[in-house]
């Protein structure tokens, strides 16, 4: 069904959703965009219509699409590419995957990456799990656990929760055989974007089985991140608790 022009829309028509009564019309232009992005009219990694076609298309100025392609491009949905356009972020971009690996090297060289897959299995989500990916209760979820090297030297223990109904036929083998980040994997295989995530940090001290998997003394300190990530319409998509290994990395944030 193609878009109602905003300026053809009568009193009591819907808005963009999420935008609130007397929104600037750009950020009804933006609501609608993102509506396209959630709906995959455009995939990741594929130019978006140029601003002179979407301002045809909403019949808006050029000017009111561009503010609202400029502030998704600032939020990294978009990516502007000097003299080819726009494109749909995808984490198969070394910028829009690094945003969510916050890990470094101390000494500034990227080190070489390696992931051991431990398990993958459907289970029964547990009371915190379901409430944090706004699941019901005992809703089935596929629990991911897998051990980062870099440099060949264990650093990053993580615990993933996905939902279940979204992540049907992910497995271990799937997993083993590909390459790329993870998220790069959720984006072509299962057609959900992780958009932005939320974090909590603590120090804690390893644990016997974390300290084995991790091959440091039990009791040895480690950083833990309790990460959500979300999609498009900040539905939560992922649950990733990590224990990082910091005696050679640091964990690094830009504060904006």
């Amino acid at each position: 069904m193609p878009d109602i022009p905003l300026s053809d829309r009568s009193p009591g028509a819907p808005r963009a959703a999420g935008s609130a009564a007397f929104s600037p019309l750009y950020q009804q232009i933006k609501g609608l965009l993102l509506q396209s992005l959630d709906r995959g009219e455009w995939k990741p990694g594929e130019a978006i219509p140029s601003e002179f076609d979407l301002a045809a298309r909403f019949q808006v100025s050029q000017g009111t699409v561009r503010k609202a392609i400029d502030e998704l491009a600032a939020e990294n949905l978009l990516l502007r590419r000097q003299g080819k356009g726009t494109f749909v972020a995808t984490h198969n971009e070394a910028r829009v995957r690094y945003r969510f690996l916050r890990l470094t090297p101390d000494e500034g060289r990227p080190p070489v990456s390696g992931s051991r897959i431990l398990e993958c299995r459907r289970v029964k989500s547990a009371p915190d799990v379901a409430r944090l990916l706004d699941l019901r209760m005992s809703e089935t979820v596929v629990n991911l656990r897998r051990v980062l090297s870099f440099d060949q030297v264990p650093t990053i223990l993580d615990d993933i929760w996905l939902p279940g109904a979204v992540f049907r036929g992910l497995t271990a083998e799937s997993l083993a055989r590909y390459r790329g980040p993870l998220y790069a994997l959720f984006e072509s295989e299962f057609g959900v974007s992780m958009v932005r995530a939320e974090e909590k940090i603590k120090a804690v001290r390893a644990g016997a089985e974390p300290a084995e998997l991790l091959q440091v003394p039990e009791g040895e300190p480690l950083l833990q991140v309790e990460r959500v990530s979300y999609t498009y319409g900040d539905r939560p998509m992922e649950l990733r608790r990590g224990l990082y290994l910091t005696e050679h990395f640091h964990y690094r944030n830009s504060l904006n």
